[in-house]
């Protein structure tokens, strides 16, 4: 397969509670075009209710291709790490807990614009005013709202490289692309 497109290498700094350096990876991933890649884990809720596998009908029936799938259990680190920007804040410990109480599914989804499309699929984060036919809003009602999704190509960039390895995103040709996309927008 030949592709086309920029190529993002990413990098992250892991370290001990002490904050002494513990190791560092790489991860080398198109990001650009169709090859656009954002993250999408299906919370406990989501794995409790059975609605797994609704939410990747979902992200497939618009024309995404799932390029990493994982089923998890995640830690305090991890949490910490991926919710740096809300371990102060007061409701952190109930959302650390509840991220911690049952497996989630992770998931690296691509395609053009696709962090903004995986955004509209999900609605909004409070699921009682999120718009009906969005996941949010056709399948929960309030906080446990089944997805968290990225909010920008910078944070889809480090939360793939925070959840996948680079040999656990998979560079495959989707043969409904072909229906998909325009053949300008393929290139």
């Amino acid at each position: 397969m030949i592709c086309k497109g920029v190529v993002d290498e990413i990098a992250f700094f892991a370290y001990n509670a002490d904050k002494s350096y513990l190791f560092t990876y790489h991860i080398i991933m198109k990001f650009e075009g169709i090859y656009e890649k954002t993250f999408l884990i299906v919370k406990p809720d989501g794995v409790q209710r059975g609605l797994v596998g609704e939410v990747i009908r979902r992200l497939e029936l618009k024309g995404l291709k799932i390029a990493g799938l994982k089923m998890m259990t995640l830690d305090e680190n991890k949490l910490r790490e991926h919710y740096a920007h809300l371990v102060e804040k007061p409701f952190y410990p109930g959302l650390e807990g509840f991220m911690k109480s049952n497996p989630v599914v992770a998931l690296c989804v691509e395609g053009k614009g696709a962090v903004d499309a995986v955004r509209l699929i999900a609605g909004i984060t409070h699921a009682g005013q999120a718009d009906g036919g969005t996941i949010r809003g056709d399948l929960a009602m309030g906080m446990c709202n089944v997805v968290h999704c990225s909010d920008s190509l910078e944070n889809a960039k480090a939360e793939v490289g925070r959840f996948f390895s680079e040999d656990e995103v998979f560079e495959y040709d989707k043969t409904d692309y072909l229906h998909v996309y325009m053949d300008d927008e393929r290139e």
